[in-house]
């Protein structure tokens, strides 16, 4: 590995170069949300009339997600993880394919050769003096797919932070290409009444000392506005993004209380703007590590005083939790909610909730049901649910009969649909 500057020049090639080498039939695994590399997608885009059935996996597609755009069905093939914005018409349009799976499991496919893998595109930093570069915004499955893929083709950009925990020597990558551009940013939500009134009634349930996990979107960013007069919070989680970077500036996360990883920011990947990218950029407090580490149940549940927050599209009156479906339309996936549902109830004094406004549909819809909708699967299950939050308030549910769930559920509910819902409960003999 010392002599890696030798053949550095050799690996060295243009985008149309890098990708030549995939074959018609071959699985490629791009890195995951903004950490994919643009520039070889691109390239492999272009290639579409030269190739025949390539299956493209991976999570959430932050980019343009071209070959899952139509015409490119006889090119490639998307196998999504998590269905997202880009390539949720491909996928209802039967252009595309869906494979369930917890987040933390992402990297077994790879592993056991469930999903073998032919080609990895990766996006990832310049080299340091000992030939490493670092993973960056996108460890999770990434690092797995790269260690197994038998081509390893990377994006070097020097936009992107070295962050610590794990990284890539160059010896294990095959090709290389150097695009330095900016990396894609998620920006931040737009944070309604609404979603400041769950925010509120989440922080009630957040002690000093806690360590969070956030999900994406306006709830949890909502909770973080809420969080300004906590002590030495802490952070193991999925993800973070711009949020919990104003906290750990104010000193409200400090990472000093954590049962593991005490001092340091645990993540698996990050999404946000570059405030929060320059953040994390050789930062010594912040580590992303894969994310059969981070979100596994096991590692979750050893930290003390854990608290995952989560949101859902709908939750009926048993408990169940449904996360990503409207209907029978698969919308997203289960990402980690299951994960850290699961790893925080091991936690001592550990608090899982599941945060939602009451009403979809501009109003039309209650978002607490008596049952999910037709054709809906369920996310989290009725046996794991702890805490469920509206703006109208937070019920926990663990130990509670089916009759007591429906009476807490309807209770934070939407005001309008409070008698509904108590008859349809009658109907259906829970109340």
């Amino acid at each position: 590995m010392n002599n890696w500057k030798d053949n550095y020049l050799e690996k060295l090639v243009t985008p149309e170069q890098a990708v030549l080498p995939i074959k018609s039939g071959d699985r490629v695994v791009i890195g995951h949300a903004c950490g994919e590399p643009p520039a070889l997608i691109e390239a492999l885009v272009k290639r579409a009339p030269d190739l025949t059935a390539v299956e493209i996996v991976h999570m959430v597609a932050m980019g343009p997600a071209k070959y899952a755009q139509p015409g490119m069905e006889k090119s490639f093939r998307h196998n999504a993880l998590f269905i997202g914005a880009s390539t949720r018409k491909a996928f209802e349009e039967k252009r595309a394919d869906f494979t369930p799976c917890f987040f933390s499991e992402i990297p077994r496919l790879f592993k056991d050769n469930i999903l073998p893998v032919d080609v990895v595109l990766i996006q990832v930093t310049p080299p340091d003096d000992q030939g490493y570069c670092s993973f960056g915004i996108s460890v999770d499955y990434t690092q797995a797919a790269t260690e197994c893929a038998k081509l390893v083709i990377a994006q070097m950009n020097s936009s992107m932070p070295r962050t610590g925990g794990a990284k890539i020597h160059l010896d294990k990558i095959d090709f290389i290409i150097e695009k330095n551009e900016p990396l894609i940013e998620l920006k931040p939500p737009k944070i309604g009444e609404v979603e400041k009134a769950i925010g509120e009634n989440v922080a009630k349930l957040v002690e000093d000392g806690a360590t969070l996990q956030l999900g994406i979107g306006a709830i949890p960013d909502a909770v973080l506005l809420f969080l300004k007069d906590k002590k030495d919070l802490g952070i193991h989680s999925e993800m973070f993004s711009d949020g919990v970077v104003v906290l750990a500036e104010a000193g409200v996360i400090t990472n000093q209380k954590k049962t593991l990883n005490p001092g340091k920011f645990i993540a698996t990947f990050l999404m946000g703007t570059r405030k929060l990218y320059d953040f994390v950029n050789n930062n010594p407090t912040v580590e992303l590590l894969p994310v059969d580490y981070v979100n596994d149940p096991y590692v979750i549940g050893k930290h003390g005083n854990m608290i995952s927050i989560n949101s859902a599209l709908q939750v009926d009156l048993m408990g169940q939790v449904n996360a990503e479906m409207i209907g029978s339309r698969q919308f997203s996936a289960v990402g980690g909610q299951v994960d850290y549902v699961r790893g925080t109830s091991r936690s001592l004094n550990g608090k899982s909730i599941i945060a939602l406004p009451s009403l979809a549909s501009g109003g039309k819809i209650s978002r607490i049901t008596c049952e999910l909708d037709r054709g809906a699967a369920v996310t989290t299950s009725r046996n794991d649910v702890h805490y469920v939050v509206t703006e109208y308030g937070a019920v926990d549910l663990r130990g509670k009969s089916l009759r007591q769930r429906a009476e807490a559920l309807i209770s934070i509910a939407h005001p309008d649909f409070q008698a509904i819902l108590t008859e349809e409960a009658k109907e259906k003999g829970i109340l």
